[in-house]
């Protein structure tokens, strides 16, 4: 009798350890759509962001109004404004290389106070044209066990021959989910 309930139960926990299927990992490209999606920022956030703001900034012209083209930024970090631990130097990187790729900007990581020092025991070393930050900021919408995630890049683009701002960019990207009723 003991042998009759314990192989159903021994086989009842071999199935729920190995699954009733099987998961099969594969890569994906960034950007298919294929993706998870989650109620915090990711890597496919990050990608969609960077892109927008980068065909916006060289859709406008700005980077074509220097006296020398390529036109030289100084790109600075963007600052996080969300509840989460956030890698900045992963859109950093993205406009970076995507502005560089344009050939319509070359960066440089030295920023323009110094720069200004060296230019003035070396007339030939010019300081940036533009310096190029931005900021990640988040809120947060709740409505019982519904709640909205918006994401907001903002991206600014100063002058620094007249400190103007010459232009600026906005992505939002929001995020709806909801919470379990018990949580586990």
């Amino acid at each position: 009798m003991k042998t009759k309930i314990v192989l159903p139960f021994v086989g009842a926990v071999i199935v729920a350890l190995t699954g009733c299927g099987s998961t099969k990992q594969h890569y994906v490209q960034t950007g298919d759509k294929e993706q998870i999606i989650t109620g915090q920022i990711n890597i496919q956030d990050y990608a969609n962001a960077a892109n927008d703001a980068v065909n916006e900034l060289l859709a406008s012209g700005a980077l074509d109004r220097v006296p020398k083209p390529p036109a030289v930024l100084y790109v600075s970090r963007i600052i996080n404004n969300t509840g989460q631990q956030v890698d900045t130097d992963l859109i950093t990187h993205k406009i970076t290389l995507a502005l560089l790729q344009s050939g319509k900007a070359v960066t440089t990581t030295t920023d323009p106070a110094t720069q200004s020092m060296v230019a003035k025991n070396n007339p030939a070393a010019s300081g940036p044209d533009f310096t190029l930050s931005g900021k990640i900021i988040e809120t947060i919408d709740r409505a019982g066990n519904v709640s909205r995630h918006t994401y907001t890049f903002q991206l600014s683009l100063n002058d620094t021959r007249t400190g103007y701002q010459v232009w600026q960019g906005e992505k939002e990207i929001g995020k709806q989910g909801t919470k379990p009723s018990v949580g586990f």
